[in-house]
């Protein structure tokens, strides 16, 4: 993809940003990218495309593209090897098991035709030179017979084979992990997992045509692509800048197998080197990062706070807020506890369901319906709400756009949020905990480290202990009982207008600035201008 030569003049510079997502589904990316090109930075971001089309369009003056990103080192270096010796009846592959399979059974089939050929041409019906004698079907079927049962045999081999591999945590597994990460140290993801190298592979061209002044990587899988992209640019003579923008703690997240882990741990590591500065969502997650990759400085939190002032072309042809206790079909004196955010089994959705049914008059607002396919876990949810017979007080309602959240939940009583223990929970100040602030809720939330440290300076809310479902009922009996003591916290001076993406986004241009200081700001009369013309 080459630069677009009708693309409008850039009075600060060009910024790329880099994301492993396709960006839709990612405020925090559409805030950055939306922002810095009001700062009047030349912006184009790159997430990966759902398919093998290239996708783009425009988040206010920014440019988004997607990019296909093959897999074609996806596959794992013992599924390109035949199984001996540890299952020597395995097939190569699930593909040729599969294959085997089916055409045994076409085989089979066929036999069966031909038999019912045969017995129908003796009856009169054509087709005989189809068919065959019983005698000379015989030996092909008790063939075919056997061989299905030999097939069979080599099938589930194969199928046990892949399932104690999926994991990659058989002592041979565990072994030769451990060696590459004893031998490559932090180069190890190379041998871990080398699919990372598919990112780099998907963007270096595209990247590399935008000579870009500054690269912005959003998360730790393009910290690497990213840079990647400025190594190659600084040995070719231009200094680019990169910033890496830090969203969640890698060695807290779940590992999807026991390599998976320790190939990002070591990727991260390898790479951060080279970042220029970091960024990150937390002041407990900032810590960590200095300690983790002994950064010279403490990275600079840019929290994930809502918007308060959309743009014209973001609220462009979305519908009104909706009426939260309407849809929910309560009045205003009925309690109402507002949940906002996806249902999974270590979000504590469950600890919800169960207080109601010690709370007789209370109802709760899930906001937890995605557009398409909905969570995996909701089904289960919905039993267990059933089971509990709470299912006249739980309204499921669709998510709205994310500068729509905090005046759409502001008519509950309080809002909740009851996350289990888990590294990267502990670390966090989710957008919606800055949503619900900005809507002026009582905060319920589970005693998570940051969260609920937050919640008891402040005195928005109350904490409780997570998965404790008596302790949640005390935490919420406690807000709903005298609401306005919580609501007053939001009525310190500064706090609520710290927590808004304006503010947060003057503090990334800032960290643009500084490392780019021959790229003036542009005058707030001029973006003032701007903005009036977009309108």
């Amino acid at each position: 993809m080459e630069p677009d030569s009708t693309t409008r003049h850039k009075p600060r510079g060009r910024v790329v940003m880099l994301v492993d997502n396709g960006v839709k589904g990612d405020s925090r990316v559409q805030k950055a990218a939306r922002s810095a090109a009001d700062a009047g930075w030349d912006v184009v971001l790159f997430g990966v495309s759902p398919n093998s089309e290239k996708h783009s369009w425009k988040i206010g003056d920014a440019q988004v593209r997607l990019i296909p990103k093959p897999n074609p080192l996806r596959p794992r270096r013992h599924d390109m090897r035949r199984p001996f010796p540890r299952r020597p009846l395995a097939y190569r592959s699930p593909q040729v098991a599969r294959y085997r399979v089916q055409a045994v059974k076409a085989w089979r089939s066929d036999l069966s035709f031909r038999q019912a050929a045969a017995k129908a041409a003796a009856a009169g019906h054509p087709g005989r030179s189809a068919g065959g004698s019983r005698g000379r079907l015989l030996v092909p079927r008790v063939s075919s017979k056997l061989y299905s049962k030999w097939v069979a045999l080599r099938a589930r081999e194969t199928t046990n084979l892949q399932e104690r591999r999926s994991m990659l945590d058989a002592p041979l597994d565990r072994t030769t992990t451990a060696l590459w990460q004893k031998l490559m140290k932090q180069r190890s993801w190379r041998r871990l997992m080398p699919n990372l190298w598919d990112f780099e592979l998907a963007f270096a061209k595209h990247i590399d045509a935008l000579k870009p002044d500054l690269i912005h990587a959003h998360d730790f899988k393009m910290l690497g692509v990213g840079a990647r992209a400025a190594v190659r640019a600084r040995a070719a003579g231009r200094p680019v800048k990169l910033v890496w923008d830090a969203h969640e703690y890698v060695p807290g997240l779940p590992p999807r197998h026991s390599r998976w882990l320790p190939a990002h741990v070591a990727w991260e590591k390898e790479h951060a080197v080279f970042a220029d500065a970091v960024v990150t969502v937390s002041p407990a997650l900032a810590e960590l990062l200095k300690e983790g990759h002994r950064l010279t400085e403490l990275p600079t939190v840019v929290l994930n706070a809502p918007v308060l002032s959309p743009a014209a072309d973001e609220v462009a042809g979305a519908d009104p807020v909706p009426d939260l206790r309407e849809l929910c079909g309560v009045g205003p004196r009925t309690p109402l506890l507002a949940y906002v955010g996806g249902i999974n089994p270590v979000r504590g959705v469950e600890t919800i369901i169960e207080g109601l049914t010690r709370m007789p008059d209370v109802h709760v607002a899930m906001v937890s319906v995605p557009p398409g396919k909905p969570y995996a876990a909701t089904a289960t949810i919905r039993k267990l709400v059933a089971e509990l017979g709470v299912g006249d007080r739980v309204h499921f309602l669709p998510f709205v756009p994310h500068w729509q959240v905090a005046e759409f939940v502001a008519p509950a009583d309080a809002a909740v949020s009851p996350l289990h223990h888990l590294a990267n929970h502990e670390l966090a100040l989710s957008n919606k905990f800055f949503e619900y602030s900005q809507a002026r809720l009582p905060q319920v939330v589970s005693d998570i480290r940051t969260m609920s440290e937050m919640v008891t300076s402040t005195g928005q809310g109350e904490v409780f202990r997570a998965q404790d479902t008596e302790d949640y009922v005390r935490a919420v009996q406690a807000v709903l009982a005298d609401p306005e003591r919580y609501r007053a916290a939001y009525d310190k001076p500064g706090l609520l207008e710290k927590w808004t993406w304006e503010a947060q986004a003057e503090v990334l241009d800032g960290i643009y600035s500084r490392l780019l200081p021959d790229r003036p700001r542009v005058p707030a009369a001029s973006q003032e201008a701007k903005a009036a013309a977009r309108a």
